[in-house]
């Protein structure tokens, strides 16, 4: 019996929430379709399978991501730009488990609407880092080491990695803060060679 009113978005926006509930990884289109109280094959008519759903959650994930991060930068600059960035993609990060898992994703080659919303991300950063005086490949790599850490702590803390009884908000403070420290000094002579 298929339910009135069933529209794409409506399907991506439960499957979204979803997601979040009990991860990315276990979302299943049957669960999905249980949720909407319609039958599986029903959702082929708003959907590309299961793909085709995980990319619309991964653009819509990165689009929203964007604004967060660019709200959090507005009037801010080099180290209180990075520190209320880096909360912002913690705190949404940690209320959208599923849809974060989803924005980790690199897009498909050609595919130009996954390249545009994660372009969008990246140029918060750049723009961050931009104030550290940091361009081309050292912006990269800045921009790879900050990704790298905050995901980092971002998938310990999710996944209760952190037992110890010192209070996790100091202790992320602390790596962004070294973080933008760190970021006063990029530069190419920071390159150990092997």
């Amino acid at each position: 019996m298929a339910r009135a009113g069933l529209t794409e978005i409506l399907v991506i926006e439960e499957a979204e929430r979803l997601a979040d509930e009990v991860g990315l990884s276990r979302m299943t289109l049957a669960a999905l379709a249980a949720r909407l109280g319609v039958r599986q094959p029903s959702l082929y008519k708003h959907i590309d399978g299961m793909d085709g759903l995980v990319r619309s959650i991964s653009i819509r994930a990165k689009t929203d991501l964007a604004y967060v991060l660019a709200r959090a930068a507005v009037g801010r600059e080099r180290a209180d730009a990075l520190t209320s960035v880096a909360g912002a993609y913690r705190k949404w990060a940690l209320e959208h488990p599923g849809r974060y898992a989803a924005a980790q994703s690199a897009p498909a080659s050609g595919d130009t609407e996954d390249q545009a919303a994660s372009l969008a991300i990246v140029g918060v950063a750049t723009d961050i880092l931009a104030g550290y005086k940091l361009s081309e490949d050292d912006a990269i790599d800045a921009t790879r080491a900050l990704r790298s850490a905050l995901h980092g702590f971002i998938t310990l803390e999710s996944s209760g990695g952190f037992g110890l009884p010192v209070d996790v908000d100091r202790s992320f403070q602390r790596l962004v803060s070294g973080i933008a420290r760190a970021f006063s000094s990029w530069t190419t002579e920071m390159l150990v060679t092997t």
